[in-house]
């Protein structure tokens, strides 16, 4: 489905990416998957990911990521450092994509647009899952799409959340990587 979508096909041959993760506080998820990111698009020559995060809510802003989120992300050998930030508007402007964590974070953001090319920019994370690419984010399946959110969890959540942000990110890179 993704590789029939307009606006992802005019970006896929991009240079420079710029992509903004989304989840509800910018402490878990969203850092989790910019860390991946990050660290994953520093082993590939093209296209160059520039990657922010941030989250629906403001609640922690200013915060470090969650201490078992940052512990899981090294685990896995990536170096990445975070401060908590809300969502801004300016993010329709500053990025290429927006990729939220689950449904609630997707209503809120496409909430904020003003225009369809904003709404072309957001989509479902776990859209990038190959797995997962079949399912449409407003199908009766939509719900397989959510990453999620382990805050106030054991480790074992933030694990399980890890893969499948892992198997999203190797989607994308995938993605953008096809025929280069």
């Amino acid at each position: 489905m993704l590789g029939e979508n307009e606006y992802l096909r005019s970006i896929q041959n991009f240079e420079t990416v710029r992509v903004e993760m989304v989840c509800h506080g910018n402490i878990c998820r969203s850092p989790m998957a910019a860390a991946i990111l990050h660290g994953k698009s520093l082993t590939i020559s093209s296209p160059n990911f520039v990657v922010t995060s941030s989250g629906t809510s403001a609640y922690h802003q200013g915060e470090p990521a969650h201490p078992l989120s940052q512990k899981v992300w090294e685990k896995y050998g990536f170096d990445y450092r975070h401060r908590s930030q809300p969502f801004s508007r300016q993010s329709f402007l500053d990025t290429d994509l927006i990729l939220v964590a689950d449904q609630t974070n997707r209503a809120q953001i496409l909430n904020a647009t003003t225009n369809t090319a904003d709404k072309a920019k957001v989509f479902m994370l776990r859209e990038f899952d190959p797995a997962l690419a079949h399912i449409h984010p407003t199908s009766p399946d939509a719900d397989d799409l959510a990453i999620p959110d382990p805050w106030g969890f054991e480790i074992d959540a933030y694990e399980l959340v890890y893969l499948q942000i892992e198997k999203a990110v190797d989607g994308m890179i995938d993605f953008f990587t096809k025929g280069r």
